[in-house]
């Protein structure tokens, strides 16, 4: 029987493309671009599945010029807002994404951009690497210390759940808003809110970790951000369109919001040239899955699901 086609749009591990050029005839591009709608398409005729990262947009009119030949999207991602899943449904092609495997990962990452923008680590590094450290003084690069501070997390997933874990360690009362409350057996020693707005007014530290939706989008906005505390901090380590950037911006000029921990923005790459002018802002470039042992996990995981889809089982992580 011959092997499935795959397409992997993206350069991965060597461990993860080990394996699959050992189940699939593999098709890749030579240079690891971002690939176009109409290279996509292309690639649709080529293969019976794809293994895609959230670089690759699988929306609007292009889906309906997908191939035919074309049965399933394996995401090397958690987040599959880059997907039109009822549309991929309705022409016939399964998506699936890569759960629990990044968790702690992104929830590490969390806690460095929370230091990082309380402790204003970019001020530091840029003093140390400018040469300007030339003297010491008792009020000299003070910060906000979290330790006993109030954590809001909005969206208590999995990556939620264990950046609840990771803040107790610094003694942090944990704080979230949810769909719905979870169960003590699931998250202990949290206080539920149910509404954002109490959240908001309440915490000292906000962390994003829920989904860009679409009733989530600009979820961080003017109004959200005046109901946060005067002062407090805000952490994304979920999807830039979650945040208005020049809202933001704004509460960070007038010191409303004392500092801000990034790990991703509106604009992919790139960030925000605005952003990147305001010393209390700690920014980093979408790396929150970013270590070996995970990378290898997201893509076995998203190996897992094409192996069950073409063994004529339901994918375990099966979206659509």
């Amino acid at each position: 029987m011959s092997k499935p086609t795959l397409w992997v749009t993206r350069h991965l591990t060597d461990p993860v493309m080990e394996r699959a050029h050992r189940d699939y005839h593999v098709l890749q591009t030579a240079d690891d671009h971002v690939m176009s709608f109409s290279e996509l398409i292309a690639a649709s005729q080529e293969a019976d599945a794809m293994l895609i990262c959230h670089s690759e947009h699988f929306v609007g009119p292009m889906i309906s010029r997908l191939s035919d030949r074309l049965k399933i999207v394996a995401n090397h991602s958690v987040g599959v807002d880059h997907c039109d899943l009822n549309a991929l449904r309705s022409k016939g092609i399964s998506v699936t994404n890569t759960p629990d495997v990044l968790s702690d990962a992104t929830a590490e990452i969390a806690m460095l951009l929370m230091l990082g923008a309380s402790r204003r680590a970019y001020e530091g590094d840029n003093m140390v690497r400018s040469g300007i450290w030339k003297d010491w003084a008792p009020k000299m690069m003070n910060g906000f210390q979290i330790t006993g501070k109030k954590l809001g997390i909005i969206g208590m997933g999995r990556v939620g759940q264990v950046v609840a874990r990771r803040a107790k360690g610094f003694d942090m009362e944990v704080h979230y808003h949810n769909r719905k409350k979870l169960p003590d057996t699931v998250i202990t020693s949290a206080i539920y809110h149910d509404s954002l707005e109490s959240l908001l007014s309440t915490v000292d530290v906000v962390s994003l970790n829920c989904p860009a939706t679409e009733e989530n989008h600009n979820l961080i906005n003017p109004e959200t951000l005046a109901q946060m505390k005067a002062g407090s901090i805000l952490v994304n380590t979920a999807r830039g369109a979650l945040v208005d950037e020049d809202a933001l911006i704004e509460a960070l000029n007038s010191g409303h919001i004392r500092a801000a921990g990034l790990d991703c923005f509106k604009n992919e790459p790139g960030g925000n040239p605005k952003l990147s002018e305001l010393q209390q802002v700690f920014m980093l470039p979408h790396i929150g899955s970013a270590t070996d042992d995970t990378r290898a996990a997201m893509g076995f995981r998203a190996l897992d699901n094409l192996d069950q889809f073409f063994a004529g089982k339901t994918p375990q992580d099966l979206l659509n």
